[in-house]
């Protein structure tokens, strides 16, 4: 599966009709962007979620980034899995991760010992039973932030997708994973000269994360503070987090992420309009990472 060097990452389609998301998803593919990234939270479903992007796209790897493994077994998360491998051979990524408590409470299920309960996820994955032709390859990657998550996803997949990270953590995720492990970290972005709007934008983005203890933990871990992570981030935090400037600050913090060690850096652009859809946005920097 080729990646390539930068995806979209995208919570912009939970908010649009299915058919402009098809349209979408291929203007991204059309731009020439190696993967689509798309989250699992309160929205869209995220395995038939990807059978959409797929269908309506010819080449573009489709990632899940991550799809939650207390919203359904592992047998049916492996069923999926396949099934969308076999049908569109070397373009879905299985990206999986163990949530939020928050999140994870309002599916019913309880929040406890989650590298255990990842630990037995895939050895149930690995052992289920799928009567249906095999794709010819099933990659997944774990969504993993904490350096025992960092060794599992090591141990057991073909890498890691982190997500709220500066590209310290990513330093941190290649040395944990050895090389020959894919890395690919998110990187929300905002094109926005005017610091006061530029932060106010990203610390919109950064509310909810900023509340969950896996977050915070890791950002503690990284050298952030009380002072850090109250009244939605300092300055310091906000910048580490989110990329903001013109095109060339995006341009750096990409390459800040490679030149840490990742091979694959997924950019999620946060417009102003928290609704908007950023096809605009993705076009310019379309134009100065892709070349």
């Amino acid at each position: 599966m080729d990646l390539g060097r930068v995806g979209i990452w995208t919570f912009a389609f939970e908010l649009q009709p299915a058919a402009r998301v098809r349209e979408a998803a291929a203007e991204i593919e059309g731009l020439g962007y190696g993967a689509i990234w798309i989250p699992e939270a309160l929205g869209r479903e995220a395995l038939s979620h990807a059978a959409v992007l797929l269908a309506a796209t010819r080449r573009i790897p489709v990632a899940t980034g991550i799809a939650n493994i207390w919203a359904r077994d592992a047998m049916a998360m492996a069923a999926g899995q396949k099934t969308l491998a076999e049908a569109w051979p070397g373009r879905f990524l299985l990206g999986i991760g163990v949530s939020h408590a928050p999140i994870v409470g309002m599916r019913g299920h309880g929040y406890d010992r989650p590298l255990t309960f990842m630990r037995q996820y895939l050895d149930a994955m690995d052992a289920a039973i799928y009567n249906a032709p095999p794709p010819a390859a099933a990659p997944r990657v774990i969504g993993a932030l904490a350096p025992k998550m960092l060794a599992l996803a090591a141990e057991r997949t073909e890498g890691a997708h982190p997500y709220f990270v500066p590209p310290e953590h990513t330093r941190r995720a290649r040395a944990a994973l050895g090389p020959g492990k894919l890395l690919a970290p998110e990187q929300a972005v905002v094109l926005e000269r005017d610091a006061t709007v530029a932060r106010g934008v990203a610390r919109r983005h950064m509310q909810m994360y900023l509340q969950l203890p896996n977050y915070v933990n890791n950002l503690r871990r990284l050298g952030f503070g009380d002072d850090d992570l109250q009244r939605g981030g300092s300055d310091r935090l906000v910048d580490a987090i989110v990329a903001w400037g013109d095109v060339g600050a995006v341009v750096d913090r990409v390459r800040a992420h490679h030149e840490a060690g990742a091979d694959h850096v997924c950019i999620q652009v946060l417009p102003r309009e928290a609704t908007a859809l950023p096809v605009p946005q993705w076009q310019t920097l379309a134009a100065a990472l892709l070349r």
